[in-house]
């Protein structure tokens, strides 16, 4: 397997199965962090999870209602906040390297579509 790098607009997450420690990169065009294969695992696993989660509550909500949902591992926080098909995306990173990220609505989807196809978890 070599070096993934999927880009789009207002976001960018990368594989390098090679790397000796940090194998994981996300972040937007202004910014970046790499993250340990863990890291990387809990970010596409969360941020899937926070996904199904919303698409499961569109039901319960009057269309104009906003919503926060929150996951976390040991590793990191996450939280998308928004409308259940229209939601930003926001990290904090617990491991003693005290990166927050965020991502705007308009680039959660293709976000999301590339993190589950990013590599096999």
């Amino acid at each position: 397997m070599e070096r993934v790098v999927k880009t789009g607009f207002g976001w960018r997450i990368g594989w390098n199965p090679d790397a000796p420690e940090f194998k994981g990169l996300v972040g937007t065009d202004d910014w970046a962090i790499e993250l340990t294969e863990a890291e990387l695992n809990d970010f596409c696993r969360l941020l899937a999870q926070l996904a199904d989660t919303m698409k499961q509550l569109a039901t319960e909500l009057m269309e104009e209602e906003k919503i926060a949902c929150e996951a976390e591992s040991d590793l990191l926080w996450m939280e998308v906040e928004g409308y259940p098909h229209d939601y930003s995306l926001c990290f904090i990173l617990n491991t003693g390297r005290c990166v927050e990220g965020k991502w705007s609505a308009s680039a959660v989807p293709d976000l999301l579509q590339a993190a589950g196809m990013l590599k096999v978890f």
